[in-house]
């Protein structure tokens, strides 16, 4: 397992959680629902998780609470600074976790990062390299010809 970094980096109080809620932006999927919230108090990302009784007994919520802290823990190299994150793990979530582990979550958790953008900007995107211009692949010389 990867060590988590020392200090806050949780969500605990109530407050915390419905800020999030309430004002961020979500994305959802088959297995999770991601809220995230941006918080300029915090360096990193804080997580928050909730994992209902829906998502199975105690023994299966824990294995899916332990799996979205480590599947997060190695994004948040990757993400952008200063945002308080809410999981939601909805009833197929303890289904994934069983069958795919912690790269069915890896994989999920970072679809949700995508679509709500808390993934930095790639390289910039410029003008890429073209061929130069001239007949399309395949056509003849007598082709272009006729086309002018």
């Amino acid at each position: 397992m990867t060590a988590r970094p020392a200090g806050r980096g949780r969500l605990s109080r109530s407050s915390e959680f419905e800020r999030v809620y309430r004002q961020g932006r979500s994305a959802a999927n088959r297995h999770l629902v991601l809220y995230a919230f941006p918080n300029r108090a915090t360096r990193g990302c804080r997580l928050g998780l909730s994992v209902s009784r829906k998502v199975g007994g105690a023994v299966q919520r824990n294995r899916v609470k332990r799996l979205l802290r480590e599947a997060f823990t190695r994004a948040a190299g990757e993400l952008v600074q200063g945002h308080d994150v809410v999981v939601v793990a909805r009833p197929g979530a303890g289904e994934l976790a069983e069958r795919q582990g912690l790269t069915g979550m890896e994989a999920s958790l970072s679809e949700l990062i995508r679509k709500v953008n808390l993934s930095p900007p790639s390289e910039p995107r410029g003008v890429e390299e073209r061929e130069p211009a001239g007949p399309p692949t395949g056509a003849s010389h007598a082709d272009a010809g006729r086309a002018r």
